[in-house]
């Protein structure tokens, strides 16, 4: 199920896997074959990662490794998505997707063991979770954004059929995610990105009707408008969506996380090397709190 030493090790590299990782991750790899728990634990896995492949479904959780707290446990997810790889890249073949973005999406892998070194200084998966999406099909990176073949929930459903567009809850929705070690969110790259995903999944998704772009995200908090300039890229960002809804519960930790890549960082340990960074610490030292903004526009 697994590709052999130098197998695996290409196939890191292909997943953008942060080279100080790539060997403590091949050495392990023998581990996983040769155990019978841990290869067991790896083909459910992989099963239930793979089970009704493209389709929409919302989140997958994967079985839990009983195994001891360590490198093995950080980075087993790894061993489960490069096992799950060729039939990702089958269905991307099946539906069309053109390699690039084929490997750009799945090098998500990287990225998120880049933000668990920044954070930890170890080898690890920061958040299995969330790249199911990526080896399921239902996550595309095209250009600066990701962007996800979902559904709308109940609540932004509610706000867009009050609003006066036809859709309600359970209707098909793009969600726009922005991933992290990628430049600046300018309008061009913005503008740049949704004219992909237009073409992208009229090409390859042509039997889905997607009716609006969606985002969860504290970009999408309107305090932030009152501490960066109107010309920001941000502020911008922020202005192509209408907001359904905020939060009630404040989100601190997800710009401190998102901004200076820890979200367990004290207020007092917060820089001030930038604008954004002066927003949002110098926000939080006054008292006040981020929320969670849930925009949408119409496609």
């Amino acid at each position: 199920m697994l590709p052999d030493a130098d197998g695996l090790a290409e196939v890191l590299v292909d997943l953008a896997v942060p080279h100080e990782d790539i060997n403590e991750v091949v050495r392990m790899g023998r581990r996983v074959t040769d155990d019978p728990e841990l290869r067991h634990v790896l083909e459910a896995s992989v099963e239930e990662l793979l089970r009704d492949l493209g389709e929409i479904r919302g989140g997958v959780e994967l079985p839990e490794l009983d195994w001891p707290a360590g490198a093995l446990h950080r980075c087993f997810p790894v061993y489960v998505f490069v096992a799950a790889l060729p039939y990702t890249r089958a269905y991307h073949r099946e539906r069309g997707v053109p390699e690039d973005v084929s490997r750009r999406t799945l090098a998500d892998l990287g990225r998120n063991m880049a933000v668990h070194r920044r954070r930890y200084g170890l080898a690890g998966v920061q958040a299995p979770r969330w790249l199911v999406h990526h080896f399921r099909g239902e996550l595309y990176q095209l250009g600066r954004l990701q962007f996800e073949r979902a559904r709308l929930g109940q609540r932004t459903g509610a706000a867009l059929a009050a609003a006066g567009l036809d859709p309600g809850p359970g209707t098909l929705c793009l969600n726009l995610h922005i991933p992290d070690f990628l430049g600046p969110l300018s309008p061009r790259a913005c503008d740049r990105s949704l004219a992909l995903a237009a073409e992208f999944f009229a090409r390859h998704y042509p039997e889905e009707k997607y009716r609006a772009g969606v985002c969860h995200s504290w970009l999408l908090d309107a305090q932030l408008k009152e501490h960066l300039p109107a010309e920001s890229n941000i502020v911008r960002f922020q202005e192509r969506f209408r907001i359904a809804r905020v939060d009630e519960e404040p989100s601190d930790k997800e710009p401190v996380q998102f901004v200076f890549g820890d979200p367990e960082l004290s207020i007092e340990a917060l820089s001030r090397r930038t604008t954004v960074e002066r927003a949002v610490g110098d926000h939080l030292r006054t008292g006040g709190h981020w929320y969670i903004g849930h925009g949408w526009f119409p496609l």
